[in-house]
């Protein structure tokens, strides 16, 4: 792998990747559409009506079978067909599951009129708000030029001439074609990859059939470490991988290199929800009596403060403050130089502290603050980041979710110090296929394992 390949990691070479997702769209459609069942049940229904119990049968049922068709996932390449014929889907089961409802807790009869009254009044206004809001995005990006992805083409050919001017033909699907090349003619990878990082473009749409399988991995690598998405035009003659994820723009197809779960914004709601529940939990009902105990201990056995805080990069690269309980005397390499097996700078209370994890639970601050997660790939001090992006291939990937206080990598024995090259590769191994098949199921199981190994210990934590 070369080094231009990963080119100089810093804040001007990794391009921030806002307007890629409509992250307040989706949980303010939930919520709308959510309001109006409940509001069309309140006014169709009698003040006997026990809408409380129905609004949490009616929610939660609403949530599974949206997620079920992809209600909600509606993307800039969605055609209006597809959006009608989800809309037909959902209204199907929302009727069944309303008449679940009142067979269950009423007798249909004379009322069932009233119900398909208030399904069809439901399901109207839904309809209603969310075609209005898919042509609204449409003419935004058509008209006014927002929520733009500007993209590059690589190699001249049927299909890459067919998905450029079909990007010139419909604007409303907001991207813009900054250069389309002809690798037959005089390419270079690396300046093509020093162009993209200059011209700040979003995502690189590639012809297969037109690159070297080394051309590709090096492309794979470069998409990879800067953050920016690559997606392939294959060649239709050959046999691909059934884990890429097709799209279609027009009849050109495309296939995407990564989905990440955690991109959709019901999913970021959900874990963030969930990383609020449990920081708080941890931090009233441990760390509120912890803390004083742990600062009188700390204070009594070395001079300075009971925190240790230190800059780390989080989520698209951007540094943080992470803190933790200081388990060293202070020192000018804390900074530097990672704690090694024996490492005199650790103190008697720190050696506790990290042999049990406890060193870490203010983290849990930083997680209700945002910048961190319960459960994410660890963040390295800045140091250490810029010289494994440099080092290690794909380490930048990392950086598309939250880093957490624990993860599969740690868990899975890839915690504490870096001794040797495969202890990073192996910890980013873990952390790439965690982005990739994220669940809450999969956190839950990573919490509970983690708390199991502080209680039967840990060769490397020290």
């Amino acid at each position: 792998m070369s080094t231009k390949t990963l080119q100089n990691i810093s804040e001007d070479s990794i391009s921030y990747r806002d307007g890629r997702y409509s992250g307040l769209l989706r949980p303010f459609l939930y919520l709308t559409d959510l309001s109006l069942i409940i509001a069309g049940a309140s006014y169709f229904f009698d003040d006997s009506f026990d809408l409380l119990t129905y609004g949490i049968f009616i929610g939660v049922c609403w949530i599974i079978v949206s997620m079920q068709f992809g209600f909600y996932q509606i993307h800039r390449n969605t055609n209006f067909t597809t959006l009608l014929l989800r809309l037909l889907k959902q209204s199907i089961f929302f009727a069944f599951i309303v008449f679940a409802f009142f067979g269950y807790y009423y007798e249909l009869n004379k009322d069932s009129l009233y119900t398909f009254k208030y399904i069809g009044a439901v399901m109207g206004l839904i309809a209603t708000v969310k075609v209005s809001i898919f042509f609204l995005l449409k003419n935004y990006r058509k008209v006014l030029g927002g929520n733009l992805r500007h993209v590059a083409i690589l190699g001249a050919n049927k299909d890459t001439e067919q998905l450029k001017n079909f990007f010139e033909k419909r604007p409303d699907y907001g991207y813009r074609t900054q250069e389309l090349f002809d690798v037959k003619k005089s390419f270079n990878l690396n300046q093509f990859t020093d162009w993209v990082l200059e011209n700040n473009i979003d995502e690189i749409f590639c012809s297969v059939q037109e690159l070297s399988n080394e051309q590709l991995l090096e492309l794979t690598d470069f998409a990879d470490n800067n953050l920016r998405t690559l997606k392939f035009l294959p060649d239709t003659t050959t046999v691909l991988s059934k884990q890429l994820h097709y799209e279609y723009y027009g009849t050109t197809p495309i296939i995407a290199l990564r989905e990440i779960p955690l991109d959709d914004p019901i999913n970021k709601v959900a874990k963030r929800a969930f990383d609020i529940v449990f920081s708080m939990f941890v931090i009233i009902g441990v760390l509120s009596w912890l803390t004083p105990l742990i600062a009188i201990i700390i204070k009594l056995e070395s001079k300075g403060s009971v925190f240790f805080k230190q800059a780390r990069n989080g989520l698209d690269y951007k540094e943080f403050t992470c803190y933790k309980f200081r388990s060293m005397v202070p020192n000018k390499t804390a900074h530097l130089h990672q704690v090694t097996r024996g490492d005199h700078r650790i103190t008697k209370i720190g050696k506790f502290l990290r042999k049990t994890s406890i060193d870490e639970l203010p983290q849990f601050f930083n997680v209700l603050l945002g910048d961190m997660s319960v459960v994410g790939p660890r963040p390295h001090m800045v140091s250490h980041t810029h010289m494994y992006a440099e080092r290690i291939d794909k380490f930048m990937v990392r950086h598309f979710v939250k880093p957490g206080i624990t993860g599969l990598a740690q868990v899975s024995g890839y915690r504490g110090e870096v001794e040797t090259e495969e202890d990073i590769i192996g910890r980013v191994r873990n952390d790439i296929f965690y982005i990739e098949n994220w669940s809450t199921v999969m956190d839950l199981k990573i919490i509970f394992k983690t708390i199991a190994n502080v209680f039967m210990g840990e060769e490397k934590a020290y």
